[in-house]
């Protein structure tokens, strides 16, 4: 009897257990939705300058002319990627000589040092570059990778909408298999476009002039929280918050034009201002 009821008790923990777990498991993404396989993203002004969808890219993989950038971390790229994706992590097109905190760290790479980056990762001025990242786990460095390589007038590069969570939710597979990039030759990039950024000097001389968006964490932004490598901790005199996330919805797609606009309004930034984030 005594050995009847320890089993009795067991199955309840199993089952208890089981529920509790059940419960608690991740919600799996929505797979082969119509919405994610057909994407109108014709409401954005560039979205054919910026942008390639889940479903062109598909169209894409395995061609010679494809180089896919995977700026997640590294822990995230080796669970799951998309096939044939680099892994390049945050730090992929950074100077990160040095530690978190020192001058010039974690700055964009000096033109040369870029160029020879962009060759070991199979890049030439023939390659279309594709750069993403899993965006609410890292988050990734995709967009810098655009924004730099862009600067450096390589302008056949694209950031995948939607990062790998919007891969998923299209059904595409991923691999665990890391990608060996073979090195290409000949890249030539221009000299950096400065409009497309904004230096320490910039914006101490500017200060009264333009408007300043803190898009980190709310404890980064109030100096709660400098476990990126901040030298001190807090924000930029005068500097809005509005972190990163608030203009992606649940499913890591980009909010609408109008709901960006709203959002920027709310921290007093008009489509006509001068403003730098950071």
């Amino acid at each position: 009897m005594q050995k009847k009821a320890y089993v009795l008790i067991a199955a309840v923990l199993i089952a208890v257990t089981l529920a509790l777990l059940a419960k608690n498991k991740p919600k799996a993404p929505v797979v082969n939705g119509e919405k994610y396989l057909k994407m109108d993203l014709a409401e954005f002004i560039n979205q054919n300058d910026i942008f390639i969808t889940p479903s062109q890219l598909h169209k894409k993989l395995g061609t010679s002319d494809l180089v896919i950038l995977d700026a997640s971390h590294p822990k995230g790229y080796a669970k799951g990627h998309i096939p044939g994706a680099i892994g390049i992590g945050f730090k992929g097109l950074s100077d990160c000589n040095g530690k978190p905190g020192d001058k010039e760290w974690g700055t964009a790479l000096p033109k040369d040092q870029l160029t020879r980056k962009l060759e070991s990762l199979g890049i030439d001025n023939t390659k279309l570059v594709v750069a993403y990242s899993d965006i609410f786990k890292g988050p990734g460095a995709c967009g810098r990778v655009v924004w730099q390589m862009k600067m450096a007038g390589f302008d056949n590069v694209k950031l995948l909408y939607g990062g790998l969570e919007f891969w998923k939710r299209c059904g595409y597979s991923l691999s665990t298999a890391p990608t060996v990039p073979t090195p290409a030759t000949g890249l030539t990039l221009k000299d950096y476009d400065e409009s497309f950024r904004a230096k320490q000097k910039y914006i101490y001389d500017h200060l009264d002039t333009i408007k300043l968006v803190d898009v980190r964490s709310f404890k980064e932004y109030t100096g709660e929280d400098t476990s990126r490598g901040e030298a001190r901790g807090g924000h930029i005199k005068r500097a809005q918050w509005l972190e990163w996330k608030a203009i992606l919805n649940e499913d890591a797609s980009v909010k609408s034009p109008r709901e960006i606009k709203e959002l920027m309004a709310g921290v007093g930034i008009r489509p006509e201002d001068d403003f730098v984030l950071y």
